[in-house]
């Protein structure tokens, strides 16, 4: 008994005493030997998240212009992945700092957000041509970090020094966990990279569950591990075929969870407990599969509410209202002006049109000033609310 507790013990790697004394954890590669059991539970979790995947992917093809409705998907999942790492910008603040719509009591880590929302974007157009990879995740990372807080730890540079986990302004001594040397780096991440391109019975989404949780032992950057290490499970699952777009916000389920999303990591190294972190990993994807299929039909069903209530309360105005209210799903906070622009009118008419808008409830005034107002889509917004952000984020996640 002694010997198959110690052989799943070291079944994801094993703890080695470093020169200066503290212990660092060396990765075992992927796939974990033993193998996993995908029996009993992990099987039926297994079957609900591939259901939940596939009808979250019919879904969003039901919708008039998916690409236009992913934009949201994706803000909401760099929000949620962002919040993990304590940053306080909501959703709103993101759409009002894109529409340059800033102001002093914008959250000034809003630009973090901004920048998870360039790098899913440019990891996914740069998927068409080079595969995941090393090389990939630092092009990711730079993007990721480029011009804010943690951006002068070498963006896109793999570490030189020792990282840790753990409370804020913890010593290396009193780490939750300290990733391998910077010297075993370079080595874990081409074995995760051969696996990742490896031949393999294990269904997609075991796969990428192990591919985030060997990511984040890795922990291969001075900063934003948690993040790339999110952003992974979209890019895999987008070029696996399992998604045709980035429309599953798994930052959710890890953030609503947070406590036992940190504990089953920590297991896989401590215990050898790859099977607990695949039964959560699968039982979120099942539940944001879900939540965001319900999204979609809610989008649905929202839309063709307005559309009617415009086409039976705007009369002769209605085609201008049509015009906004299709530009507001790409852009859901506005300004007078903006209308403006957007129908080629005079202010007086602009004010007009908006005043029609709110008053059917498509529209609604966010300052309570009586000049420079803005306005948010909020029927829209609404159905990708957000929680309010924590604070106590882990150093180094």
């Amino acid at each position: 008994m002694m010997n198959a507790a110690n052989n799943m013990a070291g079944r994801a790697g094993r703890y080695v005493r470093q020169p200066t004394g503290y212990r660092a954890f060396i990765p075992e590669p992927l796939p974990p030997h033993p193998p996993v059991d995908l029996s009993g539970v992990l099987h039926d979790r297994l079957s609900e998240a591939d259901y939940a995947l596939g009808r979250l992917d019919g879904a969003i093809l039901t919708l008039p212009n998916p690409d236009l409705f992913v934009a949201m998907y994706v803000r909401k999942e760099a929000v949620l992945s962002s919040q993990i790492e304590g940053t306080q910008s909501s959703l709103q603040d993101v759409l009002a700092a894109e529409a340059r719509l800033l102001d002093p009591s914008t959250p000034s880590d809003v630009g973090e957000v901004i920048n998870y929302v360039r790098a899913m974007n440019y990891g996914l157009a740069r998927l068409k041509e080079l595969p995941i990879s090393t090389r990939l995740i630092r092009e990711i990372h730079a993007e990721l970090m480029r011009g804010v807080r943690g951006g002068k730890l070498a963006p896109g540079e793999l570490r030189t020094s020792q990282n840790w986990i753990g409370p804020g302004g913890c010593t290396l001594a009193e780490a939750t966990f300290v990733p391998p040397p910077p010297d075993e780096v370079p080595q874990a991440l081409a074995d995760l990279e051969r696996f990742l391109h490896s031949e393999t019975q294990l269904p997609v989404l075991v796969q990428v569950g192990l591919a985030h949780a060997q990511f984040e032992t890795i922990h291969p950057f001075l900063d934003g591990n948690g993040r790339i290490g999110r952003l992974l499970i979209t890019f895999l699952l987008t070029e696996r075929g399992r998604l045709t777009r980035p429309v599953l916000y798994l930052s959710h389920f890890f953030k609503r969870h947070r406590a036992e999303y940190y504990e089953r990591l920590q297991s896989i190294r401590d215990t050898g407990d790859w099977e607990g972190w695949l039964e959560f990993f699968l039982r979120g994807v099942a539940e944001v599969g879900s939540e965001a299929t319900s999204t979609a039909a809610a989008i649905l069903t929202m839309r063709e509410k307005y559309r009617t209530l415009i086409t039976e309360r705007l009369g002769r105005a209605a085609g201008n209202g049509h015009r906004v209210m299709d530009r507001l799903f790409d852009q859901p906070i506005v300004t007078a002006a903006t209308v403006r622009e957007w129908l080629v009118v005079t202010p007086p008419a602009a004010y007009q049109i908006i005043d029609r808008l709110t008053d059917i409830g498509l529209l609604r005034e966010i300052t309570g000033y009586a000049r420079n107002r803005r306005f948010r889509f909020d029927p829209y917004l609404r159905l990708f609310a957000d929680a309010e952000p924590e604070a106590d984020a882990l150093e180094g996640a």
